[in-house]
């Protein structure tokens, strides 16, 4: 199986930056696609953006230009630079992991970051 911990959040003004990191552990040659996902209260959980183990890049429509997401496969690691931040990018950021486990994929999710943003 694979465990992510995530680090990086905290609060931040509105135009500012903040990078999340994720590392993952335990199963990660097995590791396809990461990712990023935000969540607000009583809202569901809603794709920010995500990476193929090849470097191929996915992106919301709402922080694409903002944004960008990275990965160092070396160090089972995906990164996502947050720039121009909005109040309403406020919200608990969790990282995802698709892996092979045989005989299927599974995903895996951190416990979340929270970024909050001051107007």
């Amino acid at each position: 199986q694979v465990q992510l911990v995530e680090s990086g959040g905290g609060l931040v003004q509105a135009g500012g930056s903040l990078t999340l990191s994720c590392a993952a552990s335990g199963s990660t040659s097995s590791i396809n696609m990461m990712g990023w996902y935000r969540q607000t209260p009583g809202k569901q959980r809603e794709l920010v953006a995500d990476i193929t183990s090849g470097g191929t890049t996915n992106y919301a429509n709402y922080v694409k230009g903002r944004f960008t997401i990275s990965r160092d496969n070396a160090k089972h690691t995906v990164y996502l630079q947050m720039n121009s931040l909005k109040p309403e990018d406020t919200a608990n950021y969790y990282c995802n992991a698709d892996y092979y486990y045989y005989p299927k994929y599974a995903r895996s999710w951190g416990q979340g970051t929270q970024v909050t943003v001051s107007s």
